[in-house]
């Protein structure tokens, strides 16, 4: 059975969200680490730890980007602006970059390298030092060759590059640019790189095959940026949302809800699949998000297993009673109705008015066929009238294997039915053995090949 992740997304949806998320419900922290450490990228730490919203425990995610930090000093006060802003420099060249982070302490490091974890009290932080250099930026094939490094399965390599096409497509776009003339800069492409292979990673470590995603719920009004006020939602995530058909759900809340890398994340695990009709939640994991809204601000996931649903067609059901054929006749009418492709036919033993001991012939067919299996048995029988009625069916999953055993190959029809399969010898198979090996009886043949066919399956 696949193994379905749903997104909840009644909160909007963000990068670090979805990696919290992804964490919560069990995804390999250590794993993430040395993937990220296989990529070259410094000046950073991770943040890692629980945090609660509107009483709700979740999971904190969150990249600290170290140069704003040794540069800066924000106080207690949060900063989330993950958009493309536009940079016109002394050459007339334009560009853009994207960064997303929350953070209210600062750190004094010096210019060193380094790597450390402390702990402060649920919260851990891995540190990563270098020489930051604030003004390089980087265009969509740079960030190519930073993914390329990571150390780990070429499915998770493209996911991760389809995500961040997605964001570039999205400023190309807003930005009325090339894709290959948008930059981002240094500090803020890094979360987003940081964000985007981390949901790659998380995803195939949990082993996830399929990806439902929600509608994305969206506040209104502006946000603030480093260079200016932008609508909500902000023109990226409006360009996803455009080009990948995402299901918007606007709410009374005001501020940003979904953000581009969130939306490019939605877009690239696809969210043409609805929710089965009938499921079971294995596991539940909750992301926090960095800003506190009146509801609580999480992206809830959760793996389920979809119930196998009962199979129901509709089939017409024929009668009628004969009492004046042979039995010649009537077995003959029964295979003529089989060959013209009847479901089911049978007999059953009746007594009519007088006492006249009678059959009545019960034909299942669909109901295309019926012309054709009332012309049958009014053409083969004494029948003067046929009753019929509309019967539902349930029907298992069946399909038809051959397997080989000591005696010879045969048929079987193996049926399926809640998680479990059931074997059927084909009779045909069965009987056409015991005939061609004349000293083994039909139980000992039926016998071994339904053991053939539980082997097989």
């Amino acid at each position: 059975m696949k193994k379905t992740l749903y997104l909840e997304c009644n909160s909007g949806i963000s990068g670090d969200m979805t990696v919290g998320a992804l964490l919560d419900l069990g995804a390999d922290r250590k794993v993430l680490e040395d993937a990220l450490a296989s990529l070259g990228v410094d000046g950073y730490h991770l943040h890692f730890g629980t945090t609660e919203k509107c009483g709700i425990k979740a999971y904190d995610f969150d990249v600290h980007l170290e140069y704003e930090e040794h540069e800066h000093d924000h106080g207690d006060h949060d900063h989330g602006h993950e958009h493309a802003h536009a940079h016109v420099h002394e050459d007339g060249t334009e560009y853009s970059h994207e960064h997303c982070h929350d953070h209210g302490h600062t750190h004094d490091h010096g210019d060193h390298d380094h790597v450390h974890t402390h702990d402060h009290g649920d919260h851990d932080h891995v540190h990563t030092h270098d020489h930051m250099h604030p003004h390089t930026h980087r265009n969509l094939y740079d960030i190519y060759t930073i993914i390329d490094r990571l150390q780990s399965s070429d499915k998770v390599k493209q996911l991760a590059r389809r995500i961040f096409e997605i964001v570039a497509e999205a400023e190309s776009k807003a930005h009325g640019l090339p894709i290959d003339q948008v930059h981002f800069h240094e500090v803020g492409a890094i979360d987003s790189i940081v964000d985007i292979i981390s949901t790659a990673v998380c995803l195939d470590n949990l082993g996830i095959e399929k990806v439902i995603v929600s509608p994305l719920a969206e506040g209104q009004g502006y946000v603030r940026c480093q260079h200016g006020t932008l609508p909500v939602p902000v023109p990226a995530t409006a360009n996803i949302a455009q080009a990948y058909g995402l299901k918007l759900r606007f709410t009374e809340t005001p501020g940003e809800m979904v953000t581009p890398t969130g939306a490019a994340i939605a877009a690239a695990l696809g969210t043409g699949a609805s929710m089965p009709k009938n499921y079971r939640i294995v596991k539940i994991g909750i992301g926090a998000g960095n800003k506190d809204f009146d509801h609580a601000n999480i992206l809830r996931a959760m793996i389920i297993e979809e119930e196998e649903e009962e199979k129901t067609d509709s089939l017409e059901l024929l009668e009628t009673n004969l009492d004046d054929c042979t039995g010649e006749v009537l077995g003959y009418t029964m295979n003529l109705l089989l060959k013209a492709g009847a479901n089911d036919v049978w007999y059953t033993p009746i007594y009519m008015k007088k006492n006249r001991p009678a059959y009545m012939l019960s034909v299942l067919c669909r109901e295309s066929s019926r012309e054709t299996m009332e012309d049958i048995i009014f053409t083969h029988t004494t029948s003067i009238g046929i009753r019929r009625f509309s019967a539902q069916r349930t029907a298992l999953d069946r399909k038809r294997i051959q397997v080989e055993t000591a005696y010879g190959a045969a048929d079987v029809k193996v049926c399926s039915y809640k998680g479990k399969q059931y074997c059927y010898p084909e009779y045909d198979s069965v009987s056409a053995i015991c005939d061609k090996q004349g000293n083994v009886d039909f139980n000992t043949v039926y016998e071994a090949v339904e053991k053939a066919a539980k082997e097989q399956i």
